[in-house]
């Protein structure tokens, strides 16, 4: 039987401002398009995080995010998937009010505590629309992203009560420990879906034996009873995840993750990088998971139990 590959599409994020690219998604209108247009690309899931309309700052307004959360529902079949993650600036009530209020399929769970560095990009990026653009990226100098094991029994606890299942998002080895002490203790239960990330400076890089690292010891702590998947950022993305998908990894792209197309070449949609990762997918004779085969996958409640 060909494997069938989940690919998580998150259209526009936290980490990267306005002015670094004019294809990322801002205004509800446009979150809702793009992450539309991605489902129709292929994207199984769409990962969702949402802005400030008037500014693009990231928020957690639930109302944000009621903006354009129905209009994808009616539009695709996509598995919807709502940050607790927020911004690393926010506090974790904030963070995780939209999706215990909406009551998703999956939510994003950041699984430690890290330092979260973006100030690097202020050598790529020096002119900003807007001032509050320049700050997130210079505050990150002495930025701890908080997530602490109280902070993420809450999450899963709270959120977990709704029937929400849970991207679990692993920036190091070490939250891969973390993700075995839950399961330990019950708080979660297979299968898992865990999201390895690369290449934010505080957490694992983007070596290829940082990828078989990470690999080893999720199957070593976790058994065979999770579902893994890559989130390679910045000019990482396709080759780590062509790379994970030669391992048995399912796959994450988007503007959140990466703005780049090539080396120099800006994505100027979430569909290209979709299709760019559908051609490698084809190249493997592997094939693109539908949403309800990811919703058997991964033991989703389902669309219809949601609360938008």
């Amino acid at each position: 039987m060909t494997r069938k590959v989940i690919i998580t599409c998150a259209p526009t994020g936290a980490i990267h401002t306005p002015s670094m690219s004019p294809y990322l998604p801002v205004t509800p209108a446009e979150i809702a398009e793009a992450a539309i247009a991605a489902a129709e690309a292929g994207a199984t899931i769409l990962h969702l995080h949402a802005r400030d309309p008037n500014d693009g700052r990231p928020t957690q307004d639930p109302d944000v995010f009621r903006e354009f959360l129905p209009r994808i529902r009616e539009s695709c079949n996509a598995v919807i998937n709502i940050t607790t993650g927020g911004s690393p600036h926010m506090t974790v009530d904030e963070r995780l009010q939209p999706a215990l209020q909406l009551q998703p399929e999956v939510a994003s769970l950041n699984m430690g505590s890290m330092n979260f560095g973006l100030y690097p990009m202020l050598k790529r990026f020096t002119e900003f629309r807007h001032e509050w653009e320049r700050q997130h990226l210079e505050n990150s100098r002495d930025l701890v992203f908080r997530n602490t094991f109280g902070d993420i029994e809450r999450i899963l606890t709270t959120c977990g009560e709704n029937g929400t299942r849970f991207e679990f998002e692993c920036y190091d080895i070490s939250h891969l420990y973390n993700l075995a002490h839950f399961l330990d203790r019950g708080l979660v239960k297979p299968p898992l879906f865990v999201q390895s990330v690369f290449g934010i400076l505080g957490g694992i890089g983007t070596h290829p034996e940082d990828l078989a690292h990470m690999r080893r010891t999720a199957d070593r702590l976790l058994g065979r009873d999770y579902q893994w998947s890559i989130l390679g950022a910045g000019g990482s993305q396709i080759r780590l995840a062509s790379m994970g998908l030669t391992m048995g990894s399912n796959v994450r792209v988007g503007l959140e993750d990466s703005l780049w197309a090539g080396p120099g070449k800006l994505a100027e949609s979430n569909v290209q990088q979709v299709a760019m990762i559908r051609e490698v997918i084809a190249g493997l004779s592997l094939e693109v998971a539908t949403p309800d085969e990811a919703r058997e996958m991964l033991d989703l409640k389902g669309g219809d139990q949601v609360a938008f």
